[in-house]
């Protein structure tokens, strides 16, 4: 909103006025402002929370400091998703087609973990909303950004043309005034399909070549459909690793801080035509708005860690944890940069494997010796680590770090290949 007061005083030559038509101001306008709705406004649902009693029903596994969490708030979540919305309504395009996407993903999840965190606090069901009911709405959103991303004539990319013998055209531009020549591609908006591979020098996987031995009139339809089963997955897969991950005390909230962080640093460079061709990589026009988002994600979940850091005073609940997987699982597809969500949220997908391998396992040594044995002593690992009596705050801190290290592998990725 306050983007377009831009275009509405322009004419009037007021001084610091043109700096809202630059990203990088309406980024830093929009963690300011997210890091001060979450420092203005926590305490106070924190104590709505508190007066309501909204707390945290704690089953007994054993885990030391566990019950000392009981009634805890929860439904933090909703500090996280004020903190996004608001400034990214404040200081984004929201004519922007990746922008919607961004907000509607948000809304979209955060309603879904409400509405389990609601059923587990006010129906008293510890259950939550049925599991059916979850993935029915993952599911939903991800046919939603899949049918944008694929037939909006919005979402394009740049790419350089070749010629007839397959090379890179190339054309000369004479500055007027100097007289230099400088030599550029030739390029052309197109849509595509195409995502980055890391690690691989020609580093672009284009999905319809899944297809490409079909005839021309199912092609389309095929590639859509295998299109939109992946970005399904993708979604879902990682806004429930995001749910397992927020099991103690700032581990979720500091993770997704760094993810969030090192996509909003990829957003940048794709949708900035210089950066872009420095690095050899795919330019998507558009897409450097989304910084603004990913500003106002990131100054939400370090807000957030406040009050959720170790002893936390308040849980995010699925409200949060849904939502903020989520958006980084969609933030990565529009960025064409999915293929790395493996290395970025290994947090994620470490917590998620772990669940995996346990149930497979006991449920393999239950068939065949009639007794469940565990690989860990708990999953998600993070448990297991508690079980080994390592302290909370030294486990999160030590994910952190691995977490760090993931980022900057991913960040390398750009010039490893």
């Amino acid at each position: 909103m306050i983007y377009y007061l831009y275009d509405l005083l322009k004419d009037f030559d007021l001084p610091g006025v043109g700096m809202f038509q630059y990203i990088s101001f309406r980024a830093g306008a929009a963690i300011i402002t997210s890091l001060l709705i979450t420092m203005a406004f926590g305490k106070k649902l924190i104590g709505f929370l508190q007066r309501k009693q909204i707390g945290e029903e704690v089953r007994d596994l054993g885990l030391e400091g566990q019950l000392q969490k009981k009634g805890t708030p929860t439904m933090g979540g909703l500090i996280i998703l004020a903190s996004i919305i608001i400034p990214t309504i404040l200081f984004a395009q929201l004519d922007n087609i990746y922008i919607l996407l961004m907000l509607i993903t948000t809304i979209w999840l955060g309603l879904i973990g409400f509405a389990d965190d609601y059923i587990k606090v006010f129906l008293k069901d510890k259950k939550g909303l049925a599991g059916k009911f979850k993935i029915l709405g993952q599911v939903s959103l991800g046919v939603i950004v899949a049918a944008t991303l694929f037939f909006s004539d919005e979402v394009v990319v740049r790419e350089k043309q070749r010629d007839i013998h397959g090379d890179f055209r190339k054309e000369i531009l004479v500055n007027q005034e100097t007289g230099q020549q400088q030599v550029q591609f030739v390029t052309k908006e197109t849509k595509s399909t195409k995502t980055t591979i890391p690690f691989i020098k020609n580093h672009e996987f284009d999905y319809a070549w899944l297809v490409s031995f079909m005839g021309e009139n199912s092609r389309k339809i095929a590639a859509w459909l295998i299109y939109g089963i992946i970005i399904i997955l993708i979604i879902t897969a990682v806004s429930n690793a995001s749910n397992l991950t927020d099991g103690i005390d700032g581990l979720a909230t500091g993770t997704s801080a760094i993810s969030g962080a090192t996509f909003g640093i990829l957003a940048y460079v794709s949708g900035n035509i210089i950066y872009a061709d420095y690095l050899n990589i795919m330019y998507i026009p558009q897409v450097g708005e989304l910084s603004v988002y990913i500003a106002a994600f990131i100054g939400a979940t370090v807000g957030f860690l406040w009050y959720n850091s170790y002893p936390a005073q308040v849980f995010m609940g699925d409200t949060g944890s849904l939502a903020l997987g989520g958006a980084l699982a969609v933030f990565a597809v529009i960025i064409r940069k999915e293929f790395l969500i493996p290395i970025l949220c290994g947090i994620f997908l470490i917590e998620n494997l772990s669940v995996m391998i346990q149930v497979a396992w006991f449920k393999y040594t239950k068939r065949k010796y009639g007794e469940g044995r565990r690989v860990f002593l708990m999953s998600p690992i993070h448990h297991h680590y508690q079980k080994k009596g390592i302290p909370e705050a030294k486990i999160v801190t030590r994910f952190w770090i691995v977490g760090i290290i993931l980022a900057v592998i991913t960040i390398v990725t750009l010039k490893m290949r």
